[in-house]
């Protein structure tokens, strides 16, 4: 089962100011299948939850995807399960760099995605936090 992705863009159509190329949709439709509900992911490691040591936006958005990609897969399923990503960033600024980041992640999924911007996380040296939904067919 596939899930549908209604109304798909691409965010270099729908912020063509910034240098954006996200995958996204407006709505996802599931049937069936195993829902899972990920925690918000921060830049430390699964096993430690020690920090990465990178105060760059990029770095740790690359560690957020990765574990967001890891449990998606010990749940069993893969990426294009993902149907609904929340990124919390606490400086505008790092929005393009955060977005870029992800998007190499999510290309060809379309999840649905909100985004904020947050004036701080549960640690002051995280720069972002991702949340996400998956649904694995049955």
């Amino acid at each position: 089962m596939a899930h549908t992705r209604i109304r798909k863009f691409n965010t270099s159509d729908t912020y063509p100011e910034q240098n954006l190329d996200n995958d996204l949709c407006q709505a996802v439709v599931t049937e069936g299948g195993k829902t899972v509900y990920l925690r918000g992911q921060c830049p430390q490691d699964l096993d430690t939850a020690e920090n990465i040591t990178s105060h760059d936006p990029v770095e740790q958005t690359h560690k957020v995807m990765q574990n967001i990609r890891q449990l998606i897969e010990e749940a069993g399923g893969e990426m294009a399960h993902l149907v609904k990503v929340v990124v919390y960033i606490t400086d505008v600024r790092h929005r393009e760099a955060v977005y870029r980041t992800m998007g190499e992640y999510i290309k060809g999924v379309h999840p649905v995605s909100t985004g904020l911007v947050v004036q701080a996380l549960a640690r002051p040296e995280w720069l972002v936090e991702i949340d996400g939904t998956a649904v694995i067919p049955a």
